[in-house]
């Protein structure tokens, strides 16, 4: 990895006028922005489509695109939907906020009509995409079933559903051919634009890092489709799910829930999924980010049934020959390692073997010791970050984080003056570092308080909100960002 810098914005937090970020000409300034200002890399957020507290995290698939993204311009250009039509929808009163129900029920109204005058022309198309996509088949009929159910979660589906007869659904399919066709739609639409989006950031000379988690939703097409994939019983359900065991922080654990892969299964198939799955995300995006890295080394496996994480245990995970197989697959891997918090030293030493890159967060930095998050201390292969989506902005852990001592610490550290700016400061801190790799938020670059943080883990709701504002992407923030981009020699030639 080449020593270069980009800035993370999620893909829903872009401006715009239809009450969410999506991937049409704003998409297309910002790109314009990050070239005026230097950046090689975009860092979005997964683009799946977000569960009911609209984390990108936990989806209905691993492979399909969040149809809440899409632009309404296409359809304009193509005269299947009227500006007018696209003003008559409520977006929400604050633009810098997203409000789901709003967006997602404008946008379902919109998505519609399009499909109501576009479905004749678009019918070859879809059924060709349909035969040539397992996963496109599962997702379409999974999305069609859960609406015909009131998109209750899949295990509550009838009987002969949820375990997949193939007489009921074959009779499912028959009767609801069109809806399945409607879902398809989304996602042959979401699939142009993104790729288009995708080629236009590459004429600008920048990258797309994407992201994913390690594990899948309970309540997905994945899940529903593909049981043997996972630890479950005859009925689909998890024998264990995915969490994290007791610490400081939470003395019960972490309970995700998550279905467990049965690695068992996925070494027979000479881990077949996993090439499918990291091919579709190295065809849509330039770099990956791997959330919960640490999992494909050990991982805490909790009874399904448990109320905590309390009595899980340690298991061995795939290790380095899951990743050989990767390799053997799909040759050169550009991937992240997301390998935060606690690590064992076998971590340690697959991330070592692995040769990804990992991550270093400023904002864990500063305890009064010699830490591994303080810049001196990065190794040269790893992306610097002073925070990530799940932090608080820098502007908000200031505030309301940090101890007098942490403070003093700081100010001594980056040498802060009042001319310079504090946090300022703290990203030239981040810049200059010996990381190959330096990712700034957006919201770090604005200086947004503590209300522009995108997630708090553990807070079921009121995450994954905030947009930037227009009006602040400024071509002068560019060129002060530039300056400091050539200054440490991270700079798009």
């Amino acid at each position: 990895m080449n020593r270069s810098s980009g800035i993370l914005l999620p893909v829903s937090a872009l401006p715009g006028p239809c009450g969410i970020g999506d991937l049409g000409a704003d998409a297309r300034d910002f790109i314009d922005f990050l070239a005026a200002a230097g950046q090689r890399y975009w860092q979005i957020l997964p683009l799946n489509p977000p569960d009911g507290a609209h984390s990108p995290y936990l989806s209905a698939s691993t492979f399909a695109g969040s149809t809440d993204l899409l632009s309404p311009e296409p359809f304009l250009a193509r005269g299947v939907l009227t500006a007018g039509e696209v003003r008559a929808i409520d977006w929400g009163a604050d633009p810098m906020r997203v409000d789901y129900d709003r967006v997602c029920a404008g946008r379902t109204a919109l998505w519609d009509t399009a499909f109501a005058r576009e479905k004749a022309s678009a019918a070859p198309a879809l059924r060709a995409a349909l035969a040539a996509e397992p996963w496109l088949r599962d997702y379409c009929l999974y999305m069609a079933i859960k609406e015909a159910n009131g998109m209750v979660d899949w295990q509550q589906w009838p009987r002969a559903l949820r375990v997949r007869e193939p007489e009921a659904l074959a009779e499912f399919k028959a009767e609801h051919a069109g809806e399945i066709e409607f879902w398809a739609f989304l996602q042959y639409e979401f699939d142009r634009q993104w790729r288009a989006l995708h080629a236009y950031a590459k004429e600008k000379g920048v990258a797309i890092m994407g992201d994913i988690p390690i594990y899948v939703a309970a309540d997905s097409a994945d899940a529903w489709a593909g049981r043997e994939l996972f630890e479950t019983d005859a009925e689909g359900k998890p024998r264990r799910v995915a969490g994290c065991p007791p610490d400081y922080f939470a003395a019960d654990g972490q309970l995700w829930g998550n279905p467990l892969y049965d690695w068992n299964y996925h070494r027979r198939t000479g881990y077949a999924w996993w090439i499918l799955r990291i091919r579709h995300a190295l065809s849509i995006y330039d770099i990956l980010r791997i959330d919960h890295f640490r999992g494909f080394d050990t991982y805490w496996a909790i009874p399904a049934g448990e109320t905590t994480a309390r009595n899980g245990r340690w298991e061995q995970g795939p290790r380095m020959e899951l990743f050989r197989a990767l390799h053997n697959a799909l040759g050169s891997l550009p991937i992240v390692a997301e390998d935060l918090g606690e690590m064992f030293d076998s971590v340690r030493e697959l991330l070592a073997e692995s040769g990804f890159p990992g991550m270093k967060v400023l904002q864990f930095a500063f305890t009064g010791e010699d830490s591994v998050d303080l810049p001196h201390n990065y190794p040269r292969n790893c992306v610097a970050y002073p925070g990530t989506h799940d932090n608080n902005t820098l502007t908000g852990w200031v505030a309301e984080e940090l101890t007098a001592a942490q403070r003093k610490q700081i100010v001594d550290y980056f040498a802060l003056t009042k001319q310079e700016g504090e946090l300022r400061g703290m990203l030239r801190g981040v810049m200059a570092s010996t990381a190959a790799l330096a990712i700034i938020p957006m919201a770090d670059w604005l200086e947004e308080p503590a209300a522009a943080r995108m997630n708090t883990p553990g807070q079921a709701q009121g995450n994954w909100q905030w947009r930037a504002d227009a009006k602040k992407l400024t071509p002068a923030l560019a060129a002060e960002i530039r300056v400091l981009t050539e200054r440490y020699f991270r700079a798009a030639k």
